[in-house]
């Protein structure tokens, strides 16, 4: 690996989209570790072209993902930050090409096009991951801290929302997007909700699934409602709102001997959309307004959430990298076995709910 100025251990890197999740997450996130240099960016939109050149002068800009995998010899690492229909024909052919590969999520828009993609990966001796940034959200982690140190006793229900207030789709390939394309609230922030209930609570089955179309111009869905049964014993309910004038907690987890309540979604994301930097002090710290509820009715105590921590993610997969890739003992910022078993339980919601 020889990167822009010369350092053998830099991850030769480029990033395929220039949206939300190109421009806000990926190439923030890459640009603020030493570990890479970003030295592509692939948009076709003439705008977006103009404000990845602005902010990252050191970056080629190039139209598409052809024009990405045409310079593979100078690369190392492929990130995939485009539609969810193009994620499975774009990493196949990145990781047939040699490069490793970050794929945002959903990972693909079938449970077989992700186990394809692992098995690719396998067979190529190439790292393979999926970008479920929500497991470095603050209240995330903070409850992840307070069931390793069982403050609620034994959990029982876990309720978790991505509640939002958009009555009109801004993104025109959401709007044109049917649920075989990976569109919909289910795909896009029911990816992150399974996800984090399978990271806390384990193996899961659907128990029960509602899918609406509350908006005029949504041709997949945009107000989902999951039960989770875990083999754990939790029950989970999850709920994506795209229509939502009055939200609930992001969480309230129910346990023997207390409750969390969180309201507020982490402040990662509007942070970085308004400029800031991963560096920055401020960066991933929550006003102390937003603190959860920790206990019991008339026994409450305000617990302060854990500083987000986005970084990780691509701290931990330049560790793997570095270290030797697919063949080091290294762990993957996020297993995409993990992101296969999201894909069954969105498939078997579609089921339930047809």
């Amino acid at each position: 690996m020889t990167g822009a100025e010369g350092d053998p251990r830099t991850i030769r890197t480029a990033v395929v989209g220039y949206g939300l999740a190109g421009s806000v997450f990926h190439a923030p996130l890459l640009a603020a570790d030493g570990n890479y240099s970003l030295d592509l960016i692939a948009t076709s939109d003439a705008g977006r072209q103009a404000a990845a050149a602005s902010r990252l002068p050191g970056a080629d800009v190039v139209r598409d993902g052809a024009a990405v995998l045409a310079r593979a010899a100078d690369l190392d690492l492929v990130v995939l930050a485009t539609p969810p229909d193009t994620h499975y024909p774009l990493a196949k052919a990145a990781l047939e090409t040699g490069l490793d590969v970050v794929v945002d999520k959903p990972f693909t828009v079938t449970r077989a096009q992700g186990q394809d993609l692992v098995e690719v990966a396998r067979q190529r001796g190439r790292v393979l991951t999926v970008f479920h940034n929500r497991r470095w959200d603050g209240d995330f982690l903070t409850l992840r801290k307070l069931l390793a140190a069982r403050s609620l006793g034994e959990v029982t229900r876990f309720e978790s929302r991505f509640e939002r207030w958009q009555p009109t789709i801004a993104k025109p390939w959401k709007a044109r997007a049917t649920a075989a394309d990976g569109g919909g609230a289910l795909f896009d922030l029911g990816s992150h909700l399974v996800d984090q209930a399978l990271q806390l609570f384990g193996p899961a089955t659907v128990a029960h699934a509602e899918l609406s179309a509350r908006r005029s111009d949504e041709r997949a869905d945009d107000d989902v409602f999951l039960v989770l049964r875990h083999e754990s014993g939790v029950t989970s309910h999850l709920v994506m709102n795209m229509l939502c004038a009055q939200q609930e907690p992001r969480f309230r987890v129910l346990g023997s001997v207390g409750g969390y309540t969180k309201n507020g979604v982490d402040p990662q994301e509007p942070y970085l959309a308004a400029g800031g930097s991963p560096l920055d002090a401020a960066y991933g710290q929550e006003a102390p307004e937003w603190a959860g509820l920790l206990g019991r009715d008339g026994h409450l105590d305000r617990l302060p959430t854990e500083r987000g921590n986005y970084p990780e993610f691509y701290r931990i997969l330049a560790d793997k990298i570095l270290d030797g890739g697919a063949a080091s003992s290294q762990p993957l910022p996020v297993n995409p076995e993990d992101a296969v078993e999201v894909l069954k339980i969105i498939e078997k919601a579609r089921e339930l709910a047809s």
